[in-house]
């Protein structure tokens, strides 16, 4: 098994910048495909950003892409999230998630690791 601990979320102004952080201990870090999830208030879960086991590929939401880049340091077995040009629309719980079997990037359903999430709140 895995832990996962997300960090780095907080309150910021549209255009801002934060970095998320998705630190993990347990098993071989570098067994596991990472994705991050959010939940905006009174919405359903939404994929954000995936990131393959060695770095590569990595896939985007179309939402987020050019404003966000996930990438891993496996040595320290974390992940993270650099998101940008933050908008009202990003505000939400982020969580990051692990999958060691097959992996389907987007699909929450099949990550199997779950961290207890980060608030994200964008004022405008």
């Amino acid at each position: 098994q895995v832990q996962l601990v997300e960090s780095g979320g907080g309150l910021v102004q549209a255009g801002g910048s934060l970095r998320l952080s998705c630190a993990a201990s347990g098993r071989t870090f570098s067994d596991y495909a990472v994705g991050w999830f959010r939940q905006p208030p009174g919405k359903e879960r939404e994929f954000v950003a995936a990131i393959s086991r060695t770095g590569e590929p990595t896939y985007y939401a179309d939402s987020v892409k050019g404003r966000f880049t996930i990438h891993r340091d496996n040595a320290k077995n974390t992940v993270y999230l650099q998101m940008n040009s933050l908008k009202p629309e990003d505000t939400g719980a982020y969580y990051c998630a692990a999958e060691s079997a097959i992996w389907y990037p987007t699909r929450a359903s099949r990550y199997d690791y779950w961290g207890q999430g980060t608030q994200v709140t964008v004022s405008s």
